[in-house]
């Protein structure tokens, strides 16, 4: 945080917004407009604005969007803590759901909230994760307590038989998350080894990453998993058939 401000004077959180859609995202900045004691020092519209924005101004919390074009929120999450960018990261979601939460924070988050969060609990957050605390839903932890609470989460969702909990919900990489964009178009692996000029086999690795990561079955249950979260965007009518068979 910024420690210019004149001795015994509340120190200023500096605040970056980033959402894609406009009035969604105004309306997150007029949110912090009348606290003295938080500053929005810029706003952005995609992973790619993140990311530079970050870099350029260095604030002390962003508001990230999960469900972004280009790179999503938990890519630019992973991205600026494997950085080791100290900026506190809160992810918004419209997709509310235990997995959700869970990779949400072990990209890297600092805070998670559903979009439809009361505003005045939204600043309440952006204070608490700029003083270093972490905050899910209702409950607040530090370092330690995020750690516990994550374990307890992963062997919850898993089940008790799992040979090991660094293996599910864990990010994943720029290629793969790559890779499930391209298999939410329907794409066969080897065709994705195509484009991507890789081999069929690397393609098939990957794929088993991500399963294993995502803990599902299927390549059909990973894409459902990804697009229903925001991660990937439909944009055409096989995807939303997808969605809407399952």
């Amino acid at each position: 945080m910024n420690n210019n401000q004149p001795q015994g004077a509340r120190q200023v959180i500096t605040l970056l917004v980033v959402d894609d859609h406009p009035v969604f995202r105004q309306g997150l900045i007029n949110v912090f407009s009348t606290h003295d004691d938080i500053n929005v020092v810029g706003e952005g519209g995609s992973g790619e604005d993140a990311l530079r924005l970050v870099h350029a101004l260095k604030p002390d919390v962003l508001l990230l969007d999960i469900n972004l074009p280009g790179i999503n929120g938990l890519q630019v999450t992973s991205r600026l803590k494997s950085d080791h960018i100290d900026t506190a990261i809160i992810l918004l979601t419209a997709y509310h759901d235990v997995e959700q939460v869970l990779h949400a924070m072990r990209s890297g988050g600092s805070a998670y909230c559903p979009k439809d969060v009361q505003p005045d609990i939204l600043v309440d957050i952006v204070r608490k994760v700029a003083n270093g605390l972490f905050v899910v839903d209702d409950e607040v932890f530090d370092a330690d307590g995020l750690k516990n609470w994550l374990d307890a989460g992963v062997e919850k969702a898993t089940g008790p038989y799992m040979v090991d909990p660094n293996e599910h919900f864990v990010p994943l990489s720029s290629r793969e998350m790559e890779i499930l964009q391209f298999v939410t178009q329907g794409k066969s692996n080897k065709e994705i080894a195509q484009i991507l000029g890789i081999s069929h086999q690397t393609v098939k690795n990957h794929m088993t990453s991500i399963l294993k990561k995502l803990d599902v079955r299927d390549r059909t249950q990973a894409a459902v998993y990804a697009l229903r979260r925001g991660w990937v965007r439909p944009d055409d009518d096989d995807q939303n058939d997808l969605m809407r068979h399952h």
